[in-house]
């Protein structure tokens, strides 16, 4: 059974739970996709008014399509990188450190996948917020904060995870995405009738 395969309590007790997965990166990708829904609901119930709402709550849908498969995806690579370093054990040199390279290396992969998606659906709430339904306008700005706090955790992800590389690109693509989507957040809130 996968994480997507529970129920929303069931979900919150395995994150809730000892182990050390699902962790943040499944958090920050089922934020994403919340974030991404509330803006196909938006958009949805702007189109009366909105010509383009249908398309926006289709790409809305895309996102959260996109978003939703990296809460299991980050928990797998997360617990792969756990056994990598688990199977390593006492080992000292060049192929350990290869080894756990490679597999951190692997799981920052969904998070930066995340922190991308949460941008994406950052930068859209700015569009959702001025253009949708100034009733449900509210929700456009908590997806615009929500999805910029995923990024914003996400992105945290990608650094811990590349720990040993603080100048990879991909650590600095996903402080990128962060900040993006912060500014973006703070556009969206800004909007006013």
């Amino acid at each position: 059974m996968t994480l997507l395969d529970l129920r929303l309590r069931e979900f919150l007790d395995e994150i809730a739970a000892e182990g050390r997965t699902p962790g943040g990166g499944s958090a920050a990708a089922i934020v994403t996709a919340i974030a991404a829904g509330l803006l196909a609901k938006v958009a949805r119930g702007s189109g009366d008014t909105w010509p383009e709402a249908a398309g926006i709550a289709a790409q809305a849908e895309c996102l959260r399509d996109r978003a939703t498969p990296l809460a299991q995806a980050d928990a797998e690579q997360y617990e792969a990188a756990l056994r990598a370093r688990a199977e390593t054990g006492d080992e000292q040199g060049e192929r350990r450190d290869f080894a756990l390279g490679r597999a951190y290396a692997k799981a920052a992969e969904p998070p930066l996948q995340i922190a991308r998606a949460a941008n994406d659906v950052a930068q859209l709430a700015i569009e959702v917020a001025e253009s949708g339904n100034p009733a449900l306008r509210a929700d456009a700005v908590t997806a615009a904060l929500l999805a910029a706090a995923a990024a914003s955790s996400a992105s945290e992800l990608v650094a811990v995870n590349l720990t040993a590389s603080a100048g990879d690109s991909r650590v600095l693509e996903a402080a990128k995405l962060a900040e993006e989507a912060a500014r973006a957040a703070k556009t969206a809130r800004a909007v006013r009738e």
